[in-house]
C-alpha cells in the first residue's frame, strides 16, 4: 500500500470560505497508463450576514508538463446549495491527471438573496502522489 499524500488550501472572499484538502486515490491510479486520480474534499462556509446560493464552479487544473484544463459548470456534485449565515456545505469530488502532479484553483459563482454576485476564490492546491518530484 502507498502513502498518502494530502495538500490543503483556504480562500475567503466576501464572507464566503472555502477550504479544500486533497488526496492521492492509489486505488483508482494506472501509473503505467499515464492515469493518476486524486480526490478532494471542499467545504464551503458562509460566515457573512447575507444567505447565498452556489450557482456554477470554474476550474483551472493544471498538471506537470503545464497543460491547462479549465472546466465550467453548473453547481457542484448536481446541486447549487443554498447556505445561510453560519452554515456550510461539503462535498467530496475527484480528478484525474496524465501526470503524477499538478495544481487545481478556481472559484464558484455565488448570488445572494438581493441578486448581488460574488466570485468566491478556490485557492491553489496540490495534487501529488507520494513520489512526485515537483
Amino acid at each position: 500500500m502507498q502513502a498518502s499524500v494530502s495538500s490543503s488550501s483556504e480562500a475567503t472572499t466576501q464572507g464566503i470560505r472555502v477550504h479544500v484538502a486533497s488526496s492521492y486515490s492509489p486505488d483508482h491510479s494506472r501509473p503505467q497508463d499515464h492515469h493518476w486520480f486524486f480526490s478532494y474534499t471542499i467545504e464551503i462556509t458562509n460566515t457573512g450576514a447575507e444567505t447565498v446560493q452556489l450557482l456554477s464552479r470554474h476550474w483551472v487544473i493544471t498538471d506537470a508538463n503545464g497543460k491547462v484544463d479549465e472546466v465550467r459548470g453548473p453547481g457542484v456534485i448536481g446541486v447549487q446549495p443554498v447556505l445561510p449565515p453560519g452554515e456550510s456545505f461539503k462535498y467530496t469530488s475527484f480528478c484525474p491527471l496524465r501526470t503524477p502532479f499538478g495544481t487545481m484553483q478556481g472559484s464558484y459563482q455565488m448570488v445572494t438573496k438581493r441578486g448581488d454576485t460574488i466570485d468566491a476564490a478556490i485557492a491553489p492546491f496540490t495534487l501529488s502522489t507520494p513520489y512526485a518530484i515537483n
